[in-house]
């Protein structure tokens, strides 16, 4: 076996390993990573003897235990981590959007949109059909966070 292939070999499988720490979960990456390590160095061992066998397994393991005590740093996971906080919170009901209560949409209701109620944006559900924006909408259900609303010109729920 070619010395450049060793060298490949072990690089690609600590490249393998690394990859499995920090991005691909799984195992997958990992256990391809540890058996490319363990060819090198059995192929070390194998074509130059036991002093350079051995002095590549101790890289090996070093290489290793220095990128696990690296990426097992707070700031080094902080680069790879989101540190926004997002402050949105899903319709908050106020006292003035309950049933019977009109408004105009904002956005397509396609079925799931935005409408205005007294100058507030919130997002709604149209029950029955598809409305365009600029449009007069009623509430006709609240159910926990979904607001169910109607055309006022439609006329399927004029009995209610």
């Amino acid at each position: 076996m070619n010395t450049t292939l060793l060298i490949i070999s072990l690089v690609l499988g600590i490249v393998l390993l690394t990859l499995e720490i920090v991005a691909l979960p799984g195992g997958i990456a990992g256990c391809f990573g540890v058996a490319l390590i363990a060819f090198g160095v059995w192929q070390t061992y194998a074509l130059f003897g036991s002093t350079t066998g051995t002095i590549v397994l101790l890289c090996s393991i070093a290489l290793c235990v220095l990128l696990l005590a690296l990426f097992m740093k707070k700031k080094t996971w902080s680069r790879f981590s989101l540190n926004e906080e997002s402050d949105s919170k899903v319709n908050q009901l106020s006292p003035q959007v309950k049933v019977g209560a009109r408004g105009t949409t904002i956005s397509r209701l396609a079925p799931t949109g935005k409408a205005l109620f007294d100058g507030e944006p919130i997002e709604v559900h149209a029950v029955n059909k598809f409305i365009d924006p600029d449009h007069a909408i009623e509430v006709v259900a609240v159910e926990g966070y979904r607001i169910d609303v109607v055309a006022i010109d439609d006329n399927r729920f004029a009995d209610q």
